[in-house]
């Protein structure tokens, strides 16, 4: 299952989160709507579905000590949650915190998982992206 595109959302007070309707069939079905949050070093958080999280998180531990700082901030900031009744997702304070997550969000599919962006914080970053050179990888990519 892959997932793509972008949805603007808005976050409740509360720091509950609507699950997008293109999205909420394929997760029930791959994951019966279980997924972990954790941070993502660009300054957003990663939304896994529970399978691809598992996956993940094996590939993180195997690392080694070398990365343990690495390792703290991907398994030491996960947090398992489920979506509600009312296909909402509830971002714990502290990951909101760190991702400088506000009302206006931006939830990002990038194929086995998703970014969940700060809407303001996610513009400066594509902006900053779409101005720098075309890297090495993409130069010979055909569109």
């Amino acid at each position: 299952m892959v997932f793509q595109g972008a949805s603007a959302l808005s976050m409740d007070a509360k720091g509950r989160l609507a699950v997008p309707v293109r999205h909420r069939d394929a997760l029930q079905a791959l994951c019966e709507g279980q997924l972990t949050i954790t941070k993502n070093p660009d300054g957003c958080l990663m939304i896994f579905p529970r399978p691809a999280w598992e996956a993940f998180r094996d590939k993180i531990a195997a690392l080694p000590m070398s990365a343990a700082g690495w390792k703290r901030i991907f398994l030491g900031n996960a947090q398992d949650v489920e979506i509600d009744g009312a296909a909402r997702v509830l971002v714990a304070p502290e990951l909101r915190a760190a991702a400088g997550l506000q009302k206006d969000v931006m939830l990002l599919g990038m194929g086995s998982h998703f970014e969940l962006w700060d809407a303001e914080r996610y513009a400066a970053h594509e902006s900053a992206v779409m101005a720098e050179p075309m890297p090495q990888a993409l130069q010979d990519f055909t569109f």
